[in-house]
């Protein structure tokens, strides 16, 4: 499942245009995501950029905070206990697929 800050109107239209196979819940106003300590505010310079590009983030999180996520990957046990956990700033870093699935192995007991 992904988690976004976008409304669920707009999580669901991304989920129709990208063909997105798995679940997206919202997360409006980054709720969840600030209790992780994921979340940062745009900085005035890149919301005139991203509005400069027809981008107006109120308008698909509802909230005029300006606020983003970090991406993340997490990996939970049936228990709720977080098993595999990675964000970083740098949002063209992901976690390697393989990692995810070893993680994902460990908690079914095939490692």
């Amino acid at each position: 499942m992904a988690v976004s800050p976008q409304t669920p109107d707009h999580s669901q239209a991304t989920l129709l245009k990208n063909f997105l196979e798995y679940e997206v819940l919202s997360d409006v106003g980054n709720r969840v995501a600030k209790e992780y300590g994921l979340v940062y505010a745009l900085e005035e310079p890149l919301r005139e950029l991203y509005r400069q590009w027809g981008i107006n983030l109120p308008d698909y999180t509802a909230d005029d905070s300006w606020e983003l996520p970090l991406p993340g990957t997490f990996v939970i046990s049936p228990d709720g206990i977080i098993r595999l956990a990675f964000a970083d700033v740098d949002y063209t870093r992901r976690l390697e697929p393989a990692a995810i699935l070893e993680a994902i192995r460990k908690i079914a007991g095939k490692s």
